[in-house]
């Protein structure tokens, strides 16, 4: 078969043109340390790479926002744990004004201490994220979620909770709101209130009761009268319970002992002192009562305290009062708190898993695409002496002429 010359030319330019490919593309591998530089060199190994690549920029984004959840979260913790303080501190006042050797003078300056504590308090209420948003105001962050008003505090937020995709499926909730935190904050015990009308004239002093029989609760109003006859060492105090929601009486005519525990229909509170004939002490199904309200008529009642037995009896039952719902409103803020702090937790948790999914996601992608030094060198070396080879056969083959034979 006869080969012309100028095939042999175009066989040996089209070997070695196709050698320097291979062999800057082994080149560029090197360099770029990947063996798949486009999606040509491996079509499925590209594919896998770029879902992947798009799944880890996923779990990044996931990742940032858990930080940032875990970072407000921390934020809105820190200041539970500061409204926690105060209202310990209110606590502690309540218990120190019930102090008997305190002079109505004395309580005027507790009440002063509270009163800068309640001010504290609103402003806390108050606080902002470091972005300016409100913490307490539910959706609406740019609305001051407390206002004083002459009927009290007022809250003008809402009740939503901002939330923050930290996962596939995954949203964590991080502010609070407002209501829920300050107003909704069962009074007395949670269940009933124990009161007394400020007409009495005794020196009776309630506690705040408890539920003995939760099955027995019927959530009417009741009233205990108390009856006073004879005079003296002669006197007998008895009392009636009506079921003032019923419109029936309970209880006729029992003997009354300071300190002895009253019962009916699953409740029990003990009354102490000497109650005036006609005295009353009403029980009514706990409702809620705001932590700002607490506070303000323990003031209210500090600052109108005087120095008579019955004056003093008021006195103990309005601390009394305000110890049982300052108790409710720690109860309620510890709650919250504690619930922040799970998030806090499951965060980090979050954070954490996002991190280790991504250098698995990273080692995927490097098994696909990542370059094998050690063969890729040795594929460069061979490709050298290859083209070298090429090279050299096709000077000496260019050099091949019958001409030279003449």
């Amino acid at each position: 078969m006869r080969i012309a010359t100028n095939t042999i030319y175009n066989l040996s330019v089209s070997s070695i043109n196709r050698q320097q490919a291979d062999l800057l593309k082994t080149q560029q591998q090197i360099s770029a340390n990947r063996r798949v530089l486009t999606a040509s060199d491996d079509p499925v190994a590209a594919s896998r790479v770029l879902e992947i690549s798009q799944a880890d920029a996923i779990n990044t984004q996931y990742g940032v926002n858990a930080q940032t959840a875990s970072g407000r979260l921390a934020q809105t913790e820190s200041t539970l744990g500061r409204i926690g303080d105060l209202l310990q501190a209110v606590r502690q006042n309540a218990v120190t004004a019930g102090n008997g050797s305190f002079t109505a003078s004395d309580r005027a300056s507790v009440a002063q201490d509270v009163q800068a504590m309640y001010d504290e308090l609103l402003s806390v209420a108050n606080s902002t994220d470091g972005e300016g948003n409100y913490l307490f105001s539910g959706f609406q962050t740019d609305v001051t979620p407390f206002a004083p008003s002459a009927a009290g505090v007022q809250y003008l937020g809402d009740d939503g909770q901002r939330l923050v995709q930290v996962a596939s499926g995954r949203q964590i909730a991080v502010s609070e709101s407002g209501a829920d935190v300050f107003m909704r904050v069962r009074a007395s015990n949670g269940t009933f209130t124990v009161s007394a009308p400020p007409a009495n004239t005794g020196s009776a002093v309630y506690t705040q009761g408890t539920v003995t029989d939760p099955t027995a609760i019927t959530g009417h109003q009741y009233q205990i009268v108390f009856t006073v006859t004879g005079t003296g060492t002669t006197a007998v105090t008895t009392y009636d319970v009506n079921d003032v929601t019923a419109g029936t009486t309970v209880a006729t005519a029992q003997p009354y002992t300071s300190g002895g525990a009253i019962a009916f229909d699953g409740m029990s509170l003990q009354v102490q002192g000497a109650p005036a004939s006609g005295d009353v002490v009403q029980i009514d199904p706990s409702k809620d009562q705001d932590i700002f309200k607490t506070i303000s008529k323990l003031v209210t009642a500090l600052q109108g305290a005087a120095d008579d037995p019955a004056s003093n009896a008021r006195l103990q039952n309005s601390l009394n009062d305000a110890i049982a719902n300052l108790d409710q409103a720690l109860d309620s803020v510890n709650s919250v708190r504690a619930g922040v702090g799970t998030r806090m937790r499951e965060t980090d948790d979050l954070q954490s898993s996002s991190d280790d999914l991504s250098v698995q996601y990273k080692q995927n992608i490097s098994n696909l695409q990542d370059l094998d030094y050690a063969k890729a060198v040795s594929d460069l070396v061979q490709q050298q002496n290859n083209l070298q080879a090429a090279q050299k056969t096709f000077l000496q083959t260019a050099q091949l002429s019958i001409f030279n034979f003449l």
